[in-house]
């Protein structure tokens, strides 16, 4: 009797949509970002998913880069309006820039800032 499979092909749209909601829903609720997707977004999440970024480097640079809004010392920035925004920082974390214990710290100090104002308002 032989057995039927399904072909690599057809498991790869759906690996692939599950990553680009994934990398999506994230930069719609990262504070500090307009929230709307636009379709220059969704192509970037493709691309990325194509280019095997993992996941975790996308939410690590979404951290680092809003940390780094956080605290310069000048006048507020006005919202992230695209996801390409944070190109720069994930092309600085695959290449090993940034350790992941001081990537582990900025996302600590990003939930206790978020925290703190959340609880002023």
């Amino acid at each position: 009797m032989a057995r039927r499979s399904v072909p690599r092909r057809a498991e790869a749209p759906a690996a692939r949509d599950t990553y680009v909601d994934a990398v999506l829903a994230r930069y719609r609720s990262a504070p500090g970002a307009l929230g709307h997707v636009r379709k220059a977004d969704v192509r970037l999440a493709r691309d990325l998913y194509h280019r095997g970024v993992p996941l975790s480097v996308v939410e690590d640079a979404i951290t680092v880069a809003l940390c780094r809004r956080l605290v310069r010392a000048a006048p507020p920035l006005e919202p992230v309006r695209s996801l390409h925004y944070f190109v720069p920082v994930i092309d600085e974390l695959l290449a090993g820039a940034l350790a992941p214990d001081y990537v582990a710290y900025l996302r600590g100090c990003l939930e206790r800032h978020l925290t703190k104002h959340a609880s002023a308002r």
